[in-house]
Parts: structure tokens; C-alpha cells; sequence
């Protein structure tokens, strides 16, 4: 992800006898088949992932509205990022923003190619990443926000968060002139959302009845058939950020799946000692750790590297979800921050460890040690948690002045299927 290409046109030179002419680049069609595979796969994550995992995390009054939330911002996002998003994000502009180049996607012919394959697909692949950032931190600020509120909030995060972080990361903006690695998204995607969504949990309050009636998940079998997807999906996200159907994406397919394999099992082990039984609800959040962990390090660690990462995430989510949720005495109600968050900064950091070439991994730049790199990927955490936060204020604090963020209390005790939208999911 970190190499990406953002010079069209001219890509090589095919010598004649007499004078050397420029060929018009063409992509390769394997690789143009493996990224529309990859994208279709990061799309099948939050439609019907992210939703499926979510819903069924929530109490059954509220499900519709959170698949309903799900769906309508993965829309808006989608719109949005042609209108400007992805030129903002990756066309040529300044250190932390592009400039309006690719607006409405003018200027990109249709044979444009991006690196090996056909640029529209690129404008996809991105989109289906920035969709899936903003499902997310709908998990945080669930079953008493306003609709309206969430679809402000979006506009909001999405033009003044994620798209110049996106910008900084993967377009060669700030942090990559910095040397950060990020290969599929630590930063831009998970803890950008997470910070997100425990500014907004904050912002919005806790759930009446929080600390006093049981809020359990009303249906695990839909939990984990959202994790079985996602889990699928991942190999989207992660091979599909090398960019080509090459030995680095096959690096990240595999580092994908030995990491997860070692978060289930820390998480399921941890929990089995912590509580004195296993449950469902613990491995399906294994699985989403792992996955997180080892996100901004499927390309650039070795497979030992990768499966140290993922038995550190697993612990770390469960840490997350447990003791530091109560630290910070905030109402998250899937889990987004303890999950999302820590995991994305424990794999961050990790990446700066594993990356080296002594423990299995591509190596860092020339001349870079361990040390630096390390401190750079502790930058990078640091500059997305603050800017991420500091937008989600704004963003939230707006949303409040405009519609108000919060559901009347009948209405969220009634259950926001029927207040907000006019429906039940099961019947009563």
C-alpha cells in the first residue's frame, strides 16, 4: 500500500531501428482481475460484515438502526469519495491534503492505469477502504444517536479525517515522507476510526441504563457469521494493498492467516483463564484482534514476525475490552475502541519491530535502524490519534448544534427500530 503510484501515462520505452517511442502503459490483467477481486472482497466487509457483526452485538430493538446506519454511510461515503474524496486524498497537493485534480473523477481517462492495473479500479479499491473506516465507528455511538447526527458526523470526519490521513500515509504525503509503514491501513483505518468512536461515545453520552440493566449481545449466531465475513474480507484488504497479484501480497495473505489464528488463541485462552470459561463472543473478537494487529504488517513482516503480532493483539484486545474499558468509563457498545484501537496501535508499533530484516521481515529503508523506526511508527499513532480526535470533536460538536446528537429517552427505550425508522426486526 505504501507504494503508490501516482504518475499515469508514459511507462515505457519500445525501441525501434530508427527512434525510440513512447507506449501508452497497459495493465496487466491479471493483476487488474486480482484488485477487482480484492476490492469486491473490502466491499463484502462492511456490506454485510460490518453489519451483521454490529447488529447482532446490539440489543434486538435496535438492530435495524444499526444496519440501517451501516448501510445508508457506506452510500454517502461512496458518493462523496467521487465527488472528492479520492482526489483529495490521492492526487498531487501539498503534505497533508491532494488538490480537486480528480474531482468527479475528471482528467482520469478510462485506459489511465494505476501501477499495473486500470485506475478506476484504484478509485474503487481506496473507496471500499474509506467506507469501511466510517461503518466502524458506528459501533461506538450505538443504540442512542440521532440518524441525522451520524450522516453530519460523516461528512464532517470523513473530508477533514480520514482523507488527509489517507493523504499522509498512503500518497506520499507527511508521514510517508516520514517513513511510516502502514501497509493496509493501522492508521488510517483502525485507530482513525477508533479514536472516532470514543470522542463521539463520550460526546453522546452513555445508554440509559448503563452500569444497572444487562446489555448482552441479542444474537451471537449473527456475530460470528459478521466475523466469518470479515475474516473472508481481510485477504481483500491486506493482500489487496500490495497492489499486484505478487509475492508480497502473498506475504500478506499468509501473515493474515497465522496472526488471526494466534489472536483467536490467545484471546479464547486468556478469557478461559481470566472468566473460567470459553465463549463465542471471546473467539469472534479474537478473530477481529488479530485481524487489526497484523493489518499494518502483513507486507513487511515475516511469518514468525506475524504470528507474534497476532498473539500480542489477542491479548491486547481482551485487555481492551476489559480492564481498559473500565478505566476509561466509556460506553462503547461493540467495542470499537478496546478492539479497533488498541490492536491497531499495538500492530503499528509492532511493524517497527518485525519489519527487520534479522527477524524474518522485508527490512527497513536504507540506513534506518529498528530504534527509528520504531519512534516513527510511535509519530504516526500519535498524529492520527490527535488529528482523528480533534475532527471528531468538531464533527460531533457540529452534528449537536444542527439536528442534537441524542434520541429522546422514550425513544431509546423503546428502541430506536421503531422511533427512527419505523420498523421491527422480529416480531413481537
Amino acid at each position: 500500500m505504501n507504494k503508490i503510484f501516482t504518475k499515469l501515462g508514459l511507462t515505457s520505452l519500445a525501441l525501434l531501428p530508427s527512434l525510440a517511442m513512447a507506449a501508452p502503459a497497459v495493465a496487466d490483467k491479471a493483476d487488474n482481475a486480482f484488485m477487482m477481486i480484492c476490492t469486491a472482497l473490502v466491499l463484502f466487509m462492511s456490506i454485510p460484515g460490518i453489519a451483521l457483526f454490529y447488529g447482532g452485538l446490539i440489543r434486538g430493538k435496535n438492530v435495524l438502526s444499526m444496519l440501517t446506519q451501516v448501510a445508508v454511510t457506506f452510500s454517502l461515503v461512496c458518493v462523496l469519495w467521487v465527488v472528492y474524496g479520492y482526489s483529495l486524498a490521492f492526487s498531487e497537493g501539498n503534505a497533508f491534503f491532494g488538490g480537486f485534480g480528480w474531482a468527479m473523477l475528471k482528467n482520469i481517462q478510462l485506459t489511465a492505469v494505476m501501477g499495473s492495473f486500470y485506475q478506476y479500479i484504484h478509485v474503487a479499491f481506496q473507496a471500499s477502504f474509506a467506507c469501511i473506516t466510517v461503518g466502524l465507528i458506528v459501533g461506538a455511538i450505538a443504540e442512542r444517536i440521532r440518524f441525522s447526527a451520524v450522516l453530519i458526523f460523516v461528512g464532517v470526519w470523513l473530508t477533514l479525517a480520514y482523507l488527509p490521513i489517507a493523504h499522509m500515509v498512503w500518497a506520499g504525503g507527511f508521514l510517508a515522507q516520514d517513513g511510516a509503514l502502514d501497509f493496509a491501513g493501522g492508521t488510517v483505518v483502525h485507530i482513525n476510526a477508533a479514536v472516532a468512536g470514543l470522542v463521539g461515545a463520550y460526546l453522546v453520552g452513555k445508554r440509559a441504563g448503563f452500569g444497572k440493566e444487562a446489555f448482552k449481545p441479542h444474537n451471537l449466531p449473527m456475530v460470528f457469521t459478521g466475523t466469518a465475513i470479515l475474516y473472508v474480507g481481510w485477504f481483500g484488504f491486506n493482500a489487496g494493498s500490495a497492489s499486484a497479484a505478487n509475492e508480497i501480497a502473498a506475504l500478506a495473505f499468509l501473515n493474515t492467516v497465522v496472526a488471526t489464528a494466534g489472536a483467536v488463541l490467545a484471546w479464547t485462552f486468556g478469557e478461559w483463564a481470566v472468566r473460567g470459561k470459553p465463549s463465542l463472543l471471546g473467539a469472534c473478537s479474537g478473530f477481529i484482534a488479530g485481524l487489526v494487529a497484523i493489518t499494518p504488517a502483513c507486507g513487511y513482516v515475516g511469518v514468525g514476525g506475524a504470528l507474534i503480532i497476532g498473539l500480542v493483539g489477542g491479548l491486547a484486545g481482551l485487555w481492551g475490552v476489559t480492564t481498559l474499558k473500565k478505566w476509561l468509563r466509556v460506553d462503547d457498545p461493540c467495542d470499537v475502541f478496546g478492539v479497533h484501537g488498541v490492536c491497531g496501535i499495538v500492530g503499528c508499533i509492532l511493524t517497527g519491530v518485525f519489519a527487520s530484516s534479522s527477524l524474518g521481515g522485508v527490512g527497513y529503508a536504507q540506513d534506518v535502524t529498528m530504534g527509528h523506526q520504531v519512534w516513527v511508527q510511535l509519530f504516526s499513532v500519535g498524529l492520527t490519534i490527535v488529528w482523528s480526535g480533534v475532527v471528531a470533536f468538531i464533527g460531533f460538536k457540529l452534528a449537536d448544534l444542527i439536528v442534537g446528537l441524542r434520541v429522546p429517552e422514550e425513544h431509546e427505550r423503546e428502541g430506536l427500530d421503531v422511533n427512527s425508522h419505523g420498523e421491527n426486526a422480529y416480531n413481537q
